[in-house]
């Protein structure tokens, strides 16, 4: 990887933790254009493996606050959305790759942005994880439709939850690839160097909670996001 493409990607590594660390959500929104520009080889398994250790400590951090029952229903449609993923990524080639990624950003962003108020069901939570495991398996985003279906739930439930979701699907994402032929040593390599600027990010997002709003936060997220698809779809 040139170091130009590592610098940038380490940069929105620090950035994702810390908005991930401080609103429960943002992370493969800021990281996966990023790859996606600079490194599309690397998705979605350095995505889904860097996502790993930061939901562990985010959910540890939450772990009184997690909706069990709704996230055992996100699992469920999680699991099996996870090999419609893998079907597109079989299908895909990079730039369709690109594409898809800068489609599922801007479209994630609206629908994030413009959701009515709504009190989340069975069929909510199912649904939720089905997407979620379509679009994180093939791209490595799959954050917009969990915080939709929690974003009127305290924040300390929303990171939680969301947290505990992306911690078990990661790991359904990261065997079903691997059974498919989907993950490569050259994939590996630069997640060591970029474990330091994750690290940095979530420590950042401890001190950040305190002082940022985080309806303000979200906003630039979901902007930062919305201008990075289509800057790929412009690509």
């Amino acid at each position: 990887m040139p170091i130009e493409s590592f610098c940038f990607i380490a940069i929105a590594v620090a950035v994702g933790a810390l908005i991930q660390g401080t609103t429960g959500m943002g992370f493969a929104l800021v990281v996966a254009p990023m790859m996606g520009l600079l490194e599309p080889a690397l998705l979605p398994i350095s995505l889904l493996i860097l996502m790993l250790p930061l939901n562990v400590i985010i959910a540890w951090q939450e772990r009184e606050a997690i909706d069990l029952r709704g996230s055992s229903w996100i699992t469920l449609g999680r699991f099996f959305g996870t090999f419609g993923g893998v079907w597109i990524l079989f299908w895909l080639s990079l730039p369709q790759l690109k594409l898809l990624i800068g489609l599922s950003t801007i479209a994630a962003c609206l629908v994030t942005w413009l959701a009515p108020t709504f009190v989340p069901g069975r069929r909510a939570f199912v649904s939720t994880g089905l997407i979620t495991g379509i679009t994180e398996t093939a791209t490595g985003i799959g954050g917009p439709p969990l915080a939709l279906v929690y974003q009127h739930s305290p924040v300390a439930t929303l990171r939680g939850s969301v947290a505990l979701c992306f911690l078990i699907g990661e790991v359904i994402s990261l065997v079903v690839l691997a059974a498919q032929g989907h993950l490569y040593v050259e994939q590996l390599s630069p997640l060591l160097w970029l474990l330091l600027p994750l690290a940095l990010g979530m420590l950042a997002s401890r001190w950040a909670r305190n002082i940022l709003d985080e309806r303000r936060l979200r906003r630039f997220v979901l902007l930062f996001a919305f201008t990075s698809g289509l800057f790929l779809l412009l690509q």
